[in-house]
């Protein structure tokens, strides 16, 4: 039988089925208020004062745990210690999660899990009934494990834990819900003639296919990808209608993979659920649109772009995702030299003048025209710029976003912005002769421009402005130097590109266990490689005359110009890429 509370209430921490007393005790105690858990320390280390002063503490109704820890002067994981040694429940510093735990994590609200620290452990039974062993940082709510009970339906058993190794403990168990995609779609009844005729009703401006994705099960399908792409590190989402199956696949590290294969016939539910989300025209199929929105996933804010376009098989929609949560705009972050970072700021603190940042479409130079904003005074220099689309925000900085159907090209925006007394300008990419030959001028008129091309190095940029239509002698006037960048995948630190369980062991099958952090693919994240080009009177004079890319680099050389491919090896010697990686990106 299961200890009773003062109040009659059974105690949730109690086993329910041959509890020693210890046990009882234990859990009694726990669940108990201030003063009864604070006895448990030595009498030393808490006056009758302190005690008092309790109901009085800042934030003592909701966290009574912290409270007490700031009280008695102690680290979490010394309390927890203590606490362990005094009343018998375990201490584990490091739980290791088993498969029997799921049913925690099917059951158990993730955003409950993370806000009182409670993770599922293993499922053990006791006397012959499964009990859920459940690690804690916070010991004194047992409200909280009442809930658990209820929501679980069996009997828990505590373990204290430290929060950080609660919160990897929750990551990781959810990490493992990503078949519920699956689920989700076997749970839908699909019945091909109503997918068919729902993606008809389209001709009779949509409400069919409208209704079909309002439905429940579409909506927790999209919101499932959504949640497995941002768990996943995932940079792009693809919805590929084919000939006979639909395929989802997710960018990571800068590598498509198959995600998930739902049935070809969910492709017009999924994309019109995306296009209600980003509030595009769901009756026209037949059109390109892009479309804009901003989603909460868990705890992340995702910015989300949309590209929707007609294919002879559905529609193929790519979703761009952007973590403004995980997103760190600093030289450091970006994975800049120190040395490298003292030219690019002593060109970057100059009162006008241009500096490019080349390189290919998603090789992170928005990122690192945004990290040397954040090293300008910003109180003293009126900040603008000109993106397409605005992918960050940044505080005492004006933005503005390119708008063709409004007539707000780079072009057009960028002759509004001098209009506005602007110190320093932000031209997110030179597309054509007009935004080249302003961005030119205004370097030329007092004012210090930073801005995107596309071309393969760092020399490179110099023909292409003037193929773009710049004049070669308005180019040397007004470039300061010219930086390359590609990024490259990071090696895992944790299995040291092994791809294995850093603490060894086997899984399931007796192989050995894959690394949990990067999930046996040797890399987790990236980082970026340079290369910086400063103009000098060389430089200058072939640009003059026109010389080719080659030239130019070979007179950069001789200047102390180094390729990125020697930042790129020297990062591989020091374990942060690997030479495979180096290869496949700079051939």
């Amino acid at each position: 039988m299961s200890k009773r509370l003062p109040s009659g209430r059974r105690d949730p921490l109690a086993r329910r089925h041959g509890a020693g007393d210890d046990a009882l005790r234990t859990a009694s105690v726990v669940s108990d208020d201030f003063s009864r858990i604070a006895r448990l320390f030595h009498p030393i280390e808490i006056s009758p004062e302190q005690l008092r002063a309790f109901p009085r503490a800042p934030g003592s109704d909701e966290e009574p745990w912290d409270v007490m820890l700031q009280i008695l002067a102690l680290d979490e994981q010394t309390a927890l210690e203590k606490l362990a040694e005094r009343t018998g429940l375990s201490f584990v510093a490091e739980p290791r999660l088993e498969d029997s735990a799921q049913r925690f994590y099917e059951l158990v609200p993730p955003d409950d899990a993370r806000s009182r620290h409670v993770a599922g452990v293993e499922t053990v039974v006791e006397d012959g009934q499964p009990v859920m062993v459940v690690a804690t940082a916070q010991p004194m709510q047992p409200a909280t494990f009442s809930l658990l009970e209820s929501l679980l339906d069996m009997p828990i058993r505590l373990v204290l834990t430290p929060r950080g190794a609660v919160a990897n403990l929750i990551n990781r168990g959810y990490e493992q819900r990503g078949d519920l995609v699956t689920e989700i779609i076997d749970e839908m009844p699909l019945d091909e003639s109503a997918f068919a005729s729902a993606a008809a009703g389209v001709g009779q401006g949509g409400t069919d296919l409208l209704a079909l994705a309002r439905q429940t099960p579409v909506i927790r399908l999209v919101n499932m990808i959504l949640f497995e792409a941002v768990r996943r590190r995932a940079s792009d989402i693809h919805v590929h209608p084919q000939e006979e199956r639909l395929t989802i696949r997710f960018r990571v590290d800068g590598m498509l993979y198959d995600a998930f294969s739902p049935p070809l016939t969910l492709a017009p539910a999924i994309s019109t659920r995306l296009k209600v989300m980003t509030e595009l025209d769901i009756a026209n199929r037949h059109s390109p649109q892009d479309g804009q929105t901003t989603v909460r996933v868990g705890s992340k804010k995702v910015d989300i772009r949309l590209s929707v376009i007609p294919t002879i098989w559905g529609e193929r929609v790519v979703l761009r995702l952007l973590d403004q949560s995980s997103t760190q705009l600093t030289l450091d972050a970006v994975g800049m030299s120190g040395q490298m970072q003292a030219q690019l700021l002593d060109l970057v603190d100059r009162p006008y003048g241009m500096v490019l940042v080349t390189g290919p479409t998603g090789s992170g130079k928005t990122t690192t025209l945004y990290a040397c904003l954040g090293k300008i005074d910003r109180n003293s220099r009126n900040v603008m710029t000109i993106e397409d689309p605005v992918e960050y925000q940044l505080d005492g900085i004006s933005q503005m976003q390119v708008n063709p159907k409004r007539g707000v090209t780079f072009a057009t925006g960028l002759r509004s912005l001098l209009r506005q007394d602007p110190d320093v300008i932000l031209v997110g990419e030179i597309r054509d002769p007009e935004t080249a030959s302003l961005a030119i001028q205004a370097s030329l008129t007092g004012h210090f421009v930073l801005a995107t091309l596309h071309t393969n190095d760092a020399p490179g940029a110099i023909p292409r402005l003037i193929d773009v239509g710049a004049e070669p002698y308005l180019v040397t006037s007004s470039l300061l130097g010219v930086m390359g960048q590609r990024l490259l995948r990071r090696q895992c630190q944790a299995c040291k590109g092994s791809g294995l369980s850093p603490g060894g062991g086997l899984d399931r099958t007796g192989s050995p266990a894959r690394c949990e952090v990067c999930g046996g693919s040797t890399y987790k994240g990236r980082l970026a490689v340079y290369e910086l080009m400063v103009m000098n009177d060389e430089l200058r004079r072939l640009t003059a005359e026109r010389a080719d890319g080659v030239t130019l680099r070979e007179a950069a050389v001789k200047a102390g110009y180094r390729p990125m491919r020697d930042d790129a090896m020297e990062k591989a010697a020091r374990g942060l890429t690997d030479e495979a990686e180096v290869v496949r990106v700079l051939h």
